[in-house]
């Protein structure tokens, strides 16, 4: 017989899922609907005169060349930095899975950057990278090529893309390694004893079980790279040079605190909730079906 437990107070699952539902209304909701009622007024970066202007700051928004600067900036940085973190991470996560000598050492050093802020991280990279002073620039510029993220477009985006790779590779490294240990061994071995060599051991076997975590970290590195990303291109660009590595997120902070457009800032910022959302309902509907649980 099955037995399940009941509550004699119906008030009870109301209390226990009060605090969340509070907290996702102060910290979602309320500030997402006050973007969504900023975006429609027009008002002076002090608060003092405010006028209702319907969707002029959307229109506007549209009108302007460099917001689809941004938005191309935004779709070539999301796309590298994703594809980039999610092999790499998968790489090393393989690697690590396997019984080598070390790999608690190996596993511990390649876990430590998850423990840096973005704004460190970019830091790091910069320092490395500088143009006159970084260890690896002078290394680029013995190859004969005229490394400067100050002056360079490319230079600049390719710098934010490899800080911010490099600084999500630990966390898809520690979900991937989870979901590597996760897979019975009987499985590969069996494959194994019937002849299937390493690389078709992975793709036949562990990759198909390891698409539940592959679409976890899919989801989660969209929503990293267009957020969470902005600590780093503040750090280390400004979103310069000529907007080269403005993304969509820093737009909005730029346009907002530096701009003082207060309204066209809240528009963005609505803009891009909706791009997050519709990606994330893609993933879910088209890519989700292709995953083995």
């Amino acid at each position: 017989m099955d037995k399940r437990t009941a509550f004699s107070g119906k008030l009870l699952p109301y209390a226990l899922l009060a605090p969340q539902l509070l907290v996702t209304f102060i910290f979602f909701y309320w500030p997402a609907g006050q973007a969504v009622y900023q975006s429609f007024l027009l008002q002076d970066a002090f608060g003092i005169s405010t006028q209702f202007v319907w969707f002029d700051n959307y229109q506007q928004l549209f009108a302007d060349p460099a917001y689809y600067q941004a938005m191309m900036v935004t779709a070539v940085f999301a796309t590298v930095v994703t594809v980039s973190a999610l092999g790499f991470s998968l790489l090393l996560a393989v690697q690590a899975d396997r019984a080598i000598a070390g790999a608690g050492l190996y596993k511990t050093l390649l876990i430590w950057p998850y423990a840096l802020a973005p704004v460190v991280a970019g830091v790091l990279w910069l320092f490395m990278l500088q143009p006159s002073l970084g260890m690896l620039s002078k290394g680029i510029r013995v190859l004969g090529y005229d490394w400067n993220p100050y002056l360079h477009a490319g230079d600049a985006l390719a710098l934010v893309i490899v800080s911010a790779t490099w600084k999500q590779i630990s966390y898809n490294f520690l979900i991937f390694l989870a979901g590597l240990q996760s897979i019975p061994r009987s499985l590969i071995e069996a494959a194994a004893i019937d002849g299937a060599r390493g690389a078709r051991r992975f793709w036949t076997i562990v990759f198909p079980l390891l698409s539940p975590t592959t679409f976890y970290l899919l989801t989660v590195n969209l929503v990293y790279v267009f957020f969470d990303t902005f600590g780093i291109i503040h750090a280390v660009t400004h979103g310069g040079p000529a907007g080269a590595t403005t993304t969509l997120v820093y737009k909005v902070f730029n346009d907002g605190r530096a701009g003082g457009d207060l309204g066209s800032s809240a528009a963005q910022s609505v803009i891009l909730m909706l791009i997050v959302i519709a990606l994330t309902a893609i993933q879910f509907r088209y890519i989700e079906r292709k995953v083995n649980y």
